[in-house]
């Protein structure tokens, strides 16, 4: 029988602390809140008992960031979308800031099983002056495990409303998309890191964030092709491709690193489960 499961996380900003209220249906849960940068910042963690999605399978995670308000969501292990073979498996995820409000979203990667269909979609909606710092990271199939990705369908929607949309639909059939240079060259780990405004950068603002990003991926580990944008004037995008998933989780926790601070100037604390 398939899995539907909901989980509705909402954060508001009172008495210099930001609280959490939360509610779930089906196997969706979120661990005790750790204020480990004090009672501003709320940290918590998303789990999926069932540790992956097969055919019919739906998880809808919708998060809302009050005014003022700031947290950091993250996961204690990738999204697995399993082989199937008829109904296809969705995961949505909604995100809506309201005005000065921050969120940094930065699950583990979706691993995409041989055989899979799945739909993974995010969105998010940024009132004015609200940021959003976080990404979205894919793995086609298991080479360290000898199961290619050669068979399924993956496909991803990620939209800031009235910002940026970035969609595909990856095929394991497709070599041109696959192979080709114009495609994913051989690469089968692909990432997107943004952070996104919901009011306009300043140019010296813009220009300074950049700045800082690609001296992080000038380090990148070897088989990392990584390039940094900002062809929206409120959002900077960091696109990465690598053979395998570490070096680019890796390269993008260390613009994290060193990202927070120069938006935010806000100490680096880690999430706790990176430590696990």
């Amino acid at each position: 029988m398939p899995w539907h499961a909901q989980l509705h996380l909402d954060y508001r900003r009172e008495a210099d602390r930001t609280w959490l209220q939360h509610r779930h249906d089906g196997p969706l849960r979120i661990l005790k809140s750790l204020y480990p940068e004090g009672g501003a910042v709320c940290h918590n963690v998303i789990v999926h008992p069932p540790g992956g999605l097969v055919g019919g399978d739906q998880l809808d995670v919708r998060v809302r960031v009050g005014s003022g308000a700031h947290a950091l969501v993250s996961t204690p292990g990738a999204t697995r979308f399993y082989a199937a073979d008829e109904a296809d498996a969705v995961q949505q995820v909604h995100l809506t800031l309201d005005t000065g409000a921050r969120l940094e979203w930065l699950p583990l990667e979706a691993i995409a099983h041989p055989g899979c269909r799945a739909h993974n979609r995010l969105s998010a909606e940024l009132a004015p002056g609200a940021e959003l710092l976080g990404w979205d990271v894919t793995a086609l199939g298991l080479p360290a495990s000898g199961q290619p990705f050669d068979h399924g369908h993956f496909q991803q929607r990620i939209e800031l409303s009235g910002l940026w949309l970035e969609q595909a639909r990856i095929d394991a059939a497709d070599t041109r998309l696959l192979a080709s240079p114009l495609g994913l060259g051989g690469q089968r780990c692909l990432g997107s890191l943004w952070l996104a405004s919901g009011t306009a950068f300043t140019r010296e603002r813009r220009e300074h964030l950049l700045e800082v990003v690609r001296a992080v991926t000038d380090q990148a580990g070897a088989g990392v092709q990584a390039g940094a944008t900002c062809s929206h004037p409120q959002v900077l995008v960091l696109r990465a491709v690598a053979p395998v998933v570490e070096p680019l989780m890796a390269l993008f926790q260390r613009t994290w690193t060193a990202l927070r601070p120069a938006a935010w100037g806000l100490a680096n604390t880690p999430p706790r489960i990176w430590r696990v």
